[in-house]
């Protein structure tokens, strides 16, 4: 295969196309994810989360209509964990206790218009935020590239999007109501219950059980989406401008490629464009492309590159301009596994650059865009972003393959970076590795203990995570 036929130009694609194509992996098939059934009463029936890879036989899956109910659930349970949308990839979730959704407890609750602040239910999708807050004038300032999880499980786990002037969604919590392990009713904020306040921004569902949260907003804004491909060294050496002049910038590196795909956000006040997010011709011939690469180009490193980058950059995208909400998300329709760290800002290049070099080095198998974001830091207690400013970097694998050697290739390479990983993908610390990574650890394990003093809500992952 060292020599190939010229492919004629690609058609011109949309962004979400794009996304969509690189995230399918080789597979034309889009495989949904297994939804969260709202059972009324106590029954066993077997859990899986969205790529698969975690799996369970609780004793119950209970689905609460009211928090008088959930209180009475939790106060009785021998062991507990609560379930969001099931998007977490690390342990998090599995148990042979009760699994309880919170898919009931959902949707706007009440909002204070001066305060600019919206409460909703904990097991409301992020989906389901955005046009119930426009309809108040109100938006939330920032969110994830993907808004499938509820609102529990994406604090509980500091899930954010992009902005190195702007938080993780946990930094947007404004209050909170916790359920302890014996049933009691907690108001959480800066003034009632503080300390336990800063612990249950990000949780990891061991506190307790979170019923809603208030969240703060700000008004209401469109964002301008500007898209482009550029090579990967091009954007790194710029990437200082890059940061500073965007509200939200973000790449997406292809892999075995010299090439990465650069977003821009900006708040705007330009009319809306039309969506034109309709699938064409295209993108299905791009995925066509994916999945014949997949299955041929691994024997053939050299040629492989020399073809996606001839496709990368014939590449073109159209500028969107929409609510805020309806950019932030993308489609993410093809299932995957996924490893996450956040590790220094000024270290993010560096780390991205050791990470390409092993992947063309040893030939890693995947198909999956590497995610490269800023956060900014915050002071909350077990935040990924804790006292520190971000770069937050993301490598995938497609489900359906085996992602242990593409990932414990990289992992180390965020060790040496003092990278934390992302409570909700998957990652092999423990406590004894992570305590030095937090400097408010111990405040966390020790609230930890006052509230669930047997352990009520933990399960074998979190066991080994906390040290317990």
């Amino acid at each position: 295969m060292s020599e190939y036929t010229p492919l004629a130009p690609t058609p011109k694609m949309t962004r979400r196309q794009v996304l969509a194509a690189l995230s399918a992996a080789g597979s034309l098939a889009a495989v949904p994810g297994a939804t969260q059934a709202a059972a009324c009463r106590p029954r066993a029936v077997s859990w899986r989360n969205w790529s698969g890879a975690q799996t369970c036989m609780p004793e119950a899956r209970v689905a609460p209509a009211t928090e008088d109910a959930l209180a009475d659930l939790v106060r009785s349970a021998r062991m507990l964990r609560p379930v969001g949308s099931g998007h977490s990839f690390s342990g998090l979730v599995p148990t042979d206790g009760t699994l309880v959704s919170l898919g009931r407890l959902n949707g706007l609750l009440s909002h204070d218009a001066a305060r600019q602040q919206a409460e909703f239910g904990a097991g409301t999708l992020l989906s389901r935020t955005g046009a119930p807050l426009k309809e108040l004038g109100l938006a939330l300032e920032n969110m994830p590239d993907i808004d499938y999880q509820t609102l529990g499980g994406a604090m509980a786990t500091s899930t954010h999007g992009t902005g190195i002037r702007l938080g993780s969604m946990s930094t947007q919590v404004a209050g909170l109501r916790l359920i302890t392990a014996n049933g009691d009713v907690l108001d959480c904020d800066a003034e009632n219950n503080p300390a336990i306040f800063k612990a249950a921004q990000v949780s990891l569902g061991a506190l307790g059980v979170i019923s809603r949260y208030r969240l703060q907003c700000r008004e209401a804004f469109r964002l301008h989406e500007r898209s482009w491909i550029a090579k990967t060294e091009d954007l790194l050496d710029d990437i200082d401008n890059l940061v500073a002049d965007n509200e939200h910038w973000e790449m997406q590196v292809v892999t075995h490629s010299d090439y990465a795909m650069a977003v821009a956000l900006n708040s705007t006040e330009a009319a809306a464009t039309t969506d034109g997010e309709e699938e064409d011709e295209g993108g299905n011939a791009y995925v066509a492309l994916l999945q014949m690469m997949y299955k041929y180009g691994r024997d053939h490193p050299n040629a492989r590159r020399r073809i996606m980058n001839l496709i990368a950059s014939q590449i073109e995208f159209d500028d969107r301009v929409s609510e805020s909400f309806t950019i932030f998300a993308n489609v993410r329709n093809v299932r995957f596994n996924e490893m996450e760290y956040q590790v220094p800002a000024e270290a993010g290049p560096d780390c991205l650059r050791e990470i390409l070099a092993a992947i063309k080095k040893f030939n890693l198998p995947t198909w999956f865009p590497i995610e490269y974001r800023y956060v900014k830091g915050d002071d909350i207690t077990l935040s990924q972003f804790q006292g520190r400013d971000s770069a937050s970097i993301s490598i995938h694998q497609y489900f359906e393959l085996d992602y242990h050697e593409y990932f414990a290739a990289v992992e180390p390479i965020f060790w040496k970076y003092e990278g934390r990983p992302h409570w909700g993908k998957i990652h092999t610390l423990n406590a004894r590795k992570l305590r030095d990574l937090y400097p408010h650890w111990d405040e966390f394990a020790a609230i930890r203990a006052e509230l669930d003093p047997q352990g009520k809500f933990l399960n074998g992952h979190l066991r080994s995570v906390l040290g317990v």
